[in-house]
């Protein structure tokens, strides 16, 4: 191989781990450059709130939870609740069967109102 050549692909090698080690570099300061740019070019927005001057402290994940102080339902509550549920479904359904046809009756009389668009 000549001369020329190796020398034309040591350069390129070099210039590639140039390139690759300042944008190592500049990525770990992104987050910094962006607080300053400008919003057209990619900075923070104009309301965004300030950054803290010193970072939380990480929560602790593995803590357990304190134990919990309510008690379980009974089985009449439980009933109570499903009720009471099954009983607001049915009237929800029930009106909106109610504005259907009267949306629907509306529709088929030309009357204006409550009618949706087709």
């Amino acid at each position: 191989m000549p001369k020329a050549q190796s020398t034309r692909r040591v350069a390129h090698v070099l210039s590639a781990a140039l390139l690759f080690a300042a944008a190592a570099t500049l990525s770990g300061c992104a987050s910094m450059i962006a607080d300053h740019l400008p919003n057209a070019v990619g900075g923070l927005p104009e309301n965004a709130p300030e950054r803290a001057a010193v970072q939380p402290e990480f929560p602790a994940v593995h803590d357990m939870p304190p134990a919990r102080n309510s008690v379980i339902l009974t089985e009449a509550e439980k009933k109570k609740i499903k009720d009471e549920l099954n009983a607001t479904r049915d009237r929800i359904a029930k009106d909106s069967a109610a504005n259907q046809a009267s949306d629907d009756a509306a529709a088929t009389t030309g009357s204006t109102g409550r009618a949706r668009n087709p």
